[in-house]
């Protein structure tokens, strides 16, 4: 073993943290195990599933007519989710390890979630992560459960932000604060306007500046969980025992997928094996407007087509935009440029027959059976973030963010609960971190070999 045991929501384990992923992938099947081997397991409290008397699954099924009639279905399920997982962790961890509960600030009706999850898990849920914004009130709550609370950053400026403004006045349940590297994690990463993409910087010098920042308001002993990038420990063997790094965990997200204790469908297991090098990057096309790190699949890669056919256009002559294009059943005439319009005369002879607009003034050209699934998924909408860009839903007295709803985008909540529940993994969202395409080097998984979670971790623990 290459690293020590250290204390974590009040309690001595392994630091090893398994990563929350949200929409029943992360289960309290997966998170007792984790615990039950000695370390921080961690169930997702977005939208889990709830299972009957009988153990059966309870399918989450819609029967508001309104959109905010829906918001508060979802609220009632999700909390329902949240319960039962807790349950089934503590249960599967025998009074091992410790087990914390993940949950999204821009998910729709967090706050409310939060309380009627806490409020009934006392003494099953020890810690609380939460990321995706900028969780402000996430200190508030937690302390008054009496449960620990990790707020996930990627940078020192954002921790000394919700420092400054929050958590400097509940430090007694600061439990960590969990570094997500937003070029290497999975799912939604926390990019700033002022960093590239397509330019990653490396972890160390950035979380070095978060423990300084740490040092100065007396957190010297709280632990930075590093998240994004990791696989083998002995990879980070000089952050371990650092005084530059001070106390650390290590969190993995993607290597708990593929377990036998994890939920996923083996075909989306079967696709993690197979994965290469370059398959998983970050795109923008999420509704809530973050950049997220995805493996390219029929789903992505349709995604990037509908936004390849698109076309600024305006309604009336202006500039370069002289040409008329008739669109929509009714032929309304818009205006585009010569070369635009000739792009849209090829697309339409394709089949991209119909013209949607977007909120930036654009037209995204697709077929006439994905306009009207995209239409439908829009007028489904459920209220599952706190924001869409996809429906245009706001979790605000008007239900609305005031712009156009944005065809680019997609129905996240269907996506992602088709996926955990044995969808397709082509013609589906697959949120990755960007070393899953190890599994298939990896020597640890020769000839498909899965393991469970209590031989992942033994694994993890040499180092290798």
């Amino acid at each position: 073993m290459i690293i020590n045991p250290l204390n974590v929501s009040g309690k001595e384990v392994y630091p090893l943290v398994e990563g929350g992923k949200g929409i029943a992938v992360s289960t309290g099947q997966s998170a007792g195990a984790w615990a039950a081997a000695g370390g921080i397991g961690t169930f997702s409290a977005v939208n889990a599933d709830a299972f009957d008397e009988k153990g059966d699954l309870i399918p989450v099924i819609y029967h508001g007519r309104t959109r905010r009639e829906r918001h508060h279905e979802l609220i009632n399920y999700a909390i329902k989710g949240g319960i039962t997982q807790a349950k089934i962790a503590h249960e599967m961890s025998n009074g091992n390890g410790r087990i914390h509960m993940n949950v999204l600030w821009e998910m729709g009706a967090v706050e409310p979630i939060l309380h009627g999850v806490l409020s009934q898990v006392k003494g099953l849920v020890h810690g609380v992560t939460c990321g995706a914004g900028m969780p402000y009130k996430l200190a508030e709550i937690c302390s008054h459960y009496k449960v620990f609370y990790y707020p996930i950053v990627s940078s020192a400026r954002a921790f000394s932000i919700l420092w400054k403004r929050a958590y400097g006045k509940f430090t007694d349940f600061l439990g960590g604060i969990v570094y997500e590297d937003p070029w290497l994690a999975g799912g939604h990463n926390g990019l700033s306007n002022t960093e590239d993409p397509q330019k990653p910087e490396a972890p160390y010098d950035r979380v070095k500046e978060l423990r300084r920042v740490m040092n100065d308001v007396g957190l010297a002993a709280t632990p930075i969980i590093m998240a994004g990038g990791v696989w083998w420990l002995s990879e980070w063997q000089n952050w371990i025992d650092n005084p530059e790094i001070g106390p650390i965990a290590f969190q993995f997200g993607t290597r708990p997928l593929l377990t036998q204790e994890s939920t996923i469908s083996e075909g989306w297991k079967k696709k993690l094996l197979t994965l290469k090098e370059g398959d998983i990057y970050l795109n923008r096309f999420s509704p809530t407007g973050f950049y997220s790190s995805a493996v390219e699949n029929e789903f992505l890669r349709g995604l990037i087509g509908r936004s390849q056919r698109q076309v600024p256009f305006t309604t009336e002559a202006f500039g370069d935009h002289t040409e008329e294009l008739a669109i929509g059943a009714r032929g309304r005439i818009v205006f585009v440029t010569p070369h635009d319009k000739e792009n849209a005369q090829t697309w339409m002879a394709q089949g991209y027959t119909q013209a949607m607009r977007t909120p930036d003034s654009t037209l995204v050209f697709v077929t006439a059976a994905d306009e009207n699934q995209i239409v439908k998924d829009q007028i489904d909408c459920m209220g599952c973030l706190s924001a869409c860009n996809f429906s245009n839903w706001a979790q605000n007295e008007a239900g609305t963010t005031g712009k156009k709803a944005d065809p680019r985008s997609f129905c996240i909540q269907k996506t992602l609960q088709d996926i955990s529940h044995g969808g397709n993994p082509e013609r589906n969202l697959l949120f990755s971190g960007h070393q899953a395409f190890r599994f298939g080097s990896d020597s640890f998984y020769a000839n498909g070999f899965v393991p469970t979670v209590k031989q992942l971790v033994d694994r993890i623990l040499t180092g290798f």
